[in-house]
């Protein structure tokens, strides 16, 4: 399907051996890496079709939380986005989604910042190498 959330990640022809960045990247960024690429990933988008509870709005406020605004326009991860635009100068999503070279410069994009992860939703400054916040 041509608008389906995997479309633009669907560029790369099936290989018989696993892919460099399946066999060299972290589980916990692999994890995000295939959910960003599918679609399935904690997202407003993906809520408000599957999660109808949760709240779709991005935390720097736009309305609906879109892959496509992560990686091109949400003002949280400007600092960090000319890792993109070394492989995709104009950020498009097929070049990031659907490459090797796209999949290696996301790969270390989400290295870098909390992008795609459950807790950006409620902290958006939240990653793995700070503590959470107590809870209660």
């Amino acid at each position: 399907k041509e608008n389906s959330f995997f479309s633009p990640a669907d560029r790369l022809p099936p290989t018989l051996k696993p892919r460099k960045h399946f066999c060299e990247t972290r589980r916990k960024t692999y994890g995000r890496l295939i959910q960003c690429r599918t679609g399935h990933a904690f997202l407003g988008e993906y809520f408000s079709s599957f999660v109808p509870p949760e709240n779709p709005s991005c935390p720097c406020g736009v309305p609906i939380q879109t892959r496509e605004h992560m990686i091109t326009s949400c003002p949280t991860y400007e600092s960090k986005r000319d890792i993109l635009r070394s492989v995709s100068e104009g950020l498009v999503i097929t070049d990031i989604l659907g490459t090797e070279k796209g999949i290696e410069a996301l790969i270390e994009f989400l290295n870098v910042t909390d992008a795609f992860k459950k807790a950006n939703r409620t902290n958006p400054n939240h990653t793995d190498s700070q503590p959470s916040p107590p809870s209660g």
